[in-house]
């Protein structure tokens, strides 16, 4: 059977928005006219705008209550190293968080944020090399999720809709704490000073978080700013790459919310 890919769904459901039939999307695009109707159904779904009632398992289209600081945390985590992978073939689309092997407590992490914010599904882990992928399957993942989309994160806008910009205003350190954890690291970095007139080492903290993508990063640096940590970037060459954070107050403040991924 084969594989569609998400740019070709994408593509389909542009067409079907224009009013172009499902049989001829099928034959434009080559793929079977049950694809283009399942395609068209999920989008319906994740929209709210099936006909019937409507499903009441969705935080955002049915009024489910939405655990908002699980959510939070696991929005940053999701811009950081996560995806959204969806074919004919799965019943729902997956969300998927890449962890490292090294950070067993940042898995258990990942999958008690899953657990809270999508109470009625079962996350799972799937081995890789090197790292698991923390998953959890939901027809409503684009509905609380609408960042998803063709290409890579840091190729096309991220922009936080109002209703997220609401929960990540009223969770900043949960937000925070997705994101350092997926894209970011607490260091110890050393210098030479010296102390009456002999060199003396010296030792500092510092987190940093690196992402390709300069909306992300704003989204990181712009809630930086409501929690009242310092912070400035760092660049590889003239591209702007790492926000550091390493003023000794600030550092205090992100062990205390953030801390270790574990």
């Amino acid at each position: 059977m084969n594989q569609h890919s998400s740019s070709m769904r994408h593509e389909a459901l542009a067409l079907l928005a224009k009013g172009v039939t499902n049989a001829e999307v099928a034959r434009l695009l080559d793929v079977p006219v049950g694809t283009v109707g399942y395609w068209l159904h999920v989008d319906r779904a994740g929209r709210g705008a099936l006909p019937g009632r409507p499903n009441l398992l969705c935080p955002r289209c049915g009024g489910r209550p939405l655990d908002r600081a699980a959510y939070a945390y696991l929005l940053g985590l999701y811009l950081g190293d996560g995806y959204i992978m969806w074919s004919p073939q799965q019943r729902a689309p997956s969300l998927m968080i890449s962890c490292d092997d090294k950070w067993p407590g940042l898995m258990d992490a990942a999958e008690e944020a899953m657990r809270r914010v999508f109470p009625h599904n079962r996350p799972c882990r799937l081995r890789r090399k090197g790292c698991h992928d923390v998953k959890v399957s939901s027809c409503h993942l684009w509905c609380l999720f609408p960042q998803h989309g063709p290409g890579k994160k840091h190729e096309r806008r991220i922009l936080l809709q109002p209703w997220q910009q609401d929960i990540v205003d009223a969770h900043p350190w949960e937000f925070v704490r997705g994101l350092v954890h997926s894209d970011g690291c607490r260091v110890t970095n050393w210098t030479i000073r010296k102390v009456a007139g002999e060199p003396k080492r010296y030792e500092y903290a510092r987190y940093l978080f690196t992402n390709k993508s300069d909306d992300i990063r704003r989204l990181y640096t712009d809630t930086l700013d409501m929690v009242g940590v310092d912070w400035r970037v760092t660049r590889r060459g003239t591209v702007a790459y790492n926000i550091s954070v390493a003023r000794r107050p600030s550092v205090a403040l992100m062990d205390a919310y953030v801390g270790p991924k574990g």
